[in-house]
Formats: C-alpha cells, structure tokens, sequence
C-alpha cells in the first residue's frame, strides 16, 4: 500500500505509517526492510523520518537488539488500527486472497498451545496462506494489554482480560488433573484429599511465582494443608521436574498428551476444583481482518477438535 497526501508545500506520507507498523513489528531495521522489499539503508531512513516527524527515536539500541520506547508502545495499537483500516479499504473485499497476504500474527497462551498445536497450525499456513508468519509469546509474569496495545493479535487459553472492547469467545470447559513419574507411591490404593496432602511434596506452576492455588484453598476448607516446595513459569517445565523427582505437580488437561510423552502418569484429583474456561480473545479492531479470521477460526478449528482424558 502506498499512499502519499501532500499540500500548501508540506505533505504528510502515508507510507510513513506502514513502514511505522512494519518496524515495531519486527522491531529490526533488517527485518523491516527485508518485509517492506527495501535496502537496509533506504529502510534506516524511513525510520529518521519517522524519528522525526513523531519527535521520538521510536527504537533504540539494547545490546544486539533495537526495542520500542515507551511513546512507540503507546501508539503501536492505533498505528496498526490505521493500517488495518487502509488495508481493508483498498483490499477487493472480505473474501481477499490470503495467499497473497504477507503478515506476522502474533498469538500469545500458555507454552503447551504452541506445543501441542503449533506444527498443525504451521502446516495449515503453508497450505492455505503461504505468506503468513506465526509469532507464539509466552504468557508474562507481568499483566499487560496485549491486545489492546498490538503487541499480540490473538490470545488462547483461560482469558481473563477486563478490558471491555475485547471480544472473548469462550469454547469450552478445561480442568486441572495430577500428574507423577511412572510408580509413584501416591498412585498406589485410594487417593484420598488427606494423602494428597500430606504423602507426597508439591509442585506450583505459576508465571506470578506464587506459592499457592486453588487447590490449597480447597485443602484448607478441609483443614488441611500440602507442602509446595517449588514452583515454575510453565507447565512442559514443570513436567521435567516431576519426572526427576518424587513431586507432585498439577497440570491442564490439555497438557496431558505432553506428560504421556514423557511417559509420565495423570490422575484425578481428589478436591472439587473450579473448571477452567478456555477460548480465543482479540480486539474488535481485527474483527474484518481476513487474515485475521483465517487465524481465529484455525485456533478455534484446532481447539475444539477433540478433547484428551486423563488416564491412569
């Protein structure tokens, strides 16, 4: 897209924004100009002009790497709305060719989305809309407005999100299951909510690092208490450790294919849990995207496609 308005001796360049949408995307002068089909050199003037029409050095220097400054971030969201915008309306209509888009779209969950769903998404893109790249980011320790600001199109998983433009589309139902190493001695006779507690070290996964959950909860409605002697950010690290160890970890159901890879045990949990919601959330602003749609509706294909058991 290339558009240019000018007037009264002065003009403002459209293509500034593209360029604008492209660089804090890639965050790269390289990466930018290798999309936008330029030279490095030609891309590293656009962004002088950028600097100075927004008064701001957009990216800077961190090591090896350029990233956005805060002003950037601020308008990251509504840049790509802009875009988005121009794009739609000069595209021939909803039902654009997606073998001729060339994006990134960002998708950001849990770290066993990309695990056990990755490879199928990737092979559905190359099939069906060759130029898009997938960018899976990992769930921060830190809540931010990811969808809001553009730093992510799409969110998977438990959606949590207040934000009240955010579409969710809840799909279906989750629920937390146990999971030991093969021989387990907590496996052996009836699992009672007193010998989960109390026969056997614990596991947290939690990317707030926090030491307690829902199941503590429970067990103290019972009067009773588990001890949790570590935690981790993810849930596939969270696997490795238990199959080490004699711990005790809890993880979803849809990561239950992962653990029996592992050759590692799942059962029920002995506590009556709250279920878990799972579904897609983005901003309304994508909502005519073709692109856009063809991800939400092949997540939402890949999600509902059949549900593991946890199996003893």
């Amino acid at each position: 897209m290339r558009v240019t308005q000018s007037g009264n001796g002065g003009g403002l360049d459209l293509n500034l924004l593209v360029a604008l949408d492209v660089l804090l995307e890639e965050q790269s002068v390289q990466g930018a100009a290798h999309r936008l089909h330029l030279s490095e050199p030609a891309m590293s003037r656009t962004l002088g002009r950028i600097r100075k029409a927004l008064g701001d050095p957009v990216l800077v220097r961190a090591g090896r790497k350029m990233v956005p400054t805060p002003r950037a971030l601020a308008v990251r969201a509504e840049v790509s709305a802009v875009v988005e915008r121009a794009r739609a309306l000069f595209a021939p209509g909803r039902d654009a060719d997606l073998g001729t888009v060339s994006r990134t779209l960002t998708i950001i969950g849990h770290d066993y989305f990309p695990a056990l769903y990755g490879a199928q998404l990737l092979a559905r893109a190359a099939a069906e809309a060759p130029g898009i790249r997938v960018r899976f980011l990992a769930e921060s320790h830190v809540d931010t407005p990811h969808l809001r600001q553009g730093t992510a199109d799409l969110e998977i998983g438990v959606v949590d999100t207040t934000a009240p433009e955010v579409h969710v589309e809840k799909l279906h139902e989750d629920r937390m299951v146990g999971v030991v190493r093969a021989g387990h001695p907590l496996l052996e006779g009836e699992l009672t909510p007193e010998r989960f507690a109390a026969d056997a070290d614990h596991l947290i996964v939690s990317r707030r690092g926090k030491m307690h959950g829902p199941a503590d909860a429970r067990l103290a409605e019972l009067g009773l208490k588990r001890r949790v002697v570590a935690t981790v950010g993810t849930f596939p690290a969270s696997l490795f450790v238990v199959r080490d160890t004699d711990l005790v970890g809890m993880i979803s159901l849809w990561s239950v294919p992962i653990a029996h890879t592992l050759g590692l045990v799942t059962f029920d949990i002995p506590l009556q849990l709250p279920d878990l919601e799972v579904g897609l959330a983005w901003h309304p602003r994508h909502d005519a995207d073709p692109a856009h749609a063809w991800l939400r509706a092949t997540m939402r294909e890949l999600l509902t496609e059949g549900r593991p058991v946890a199996r003893s």
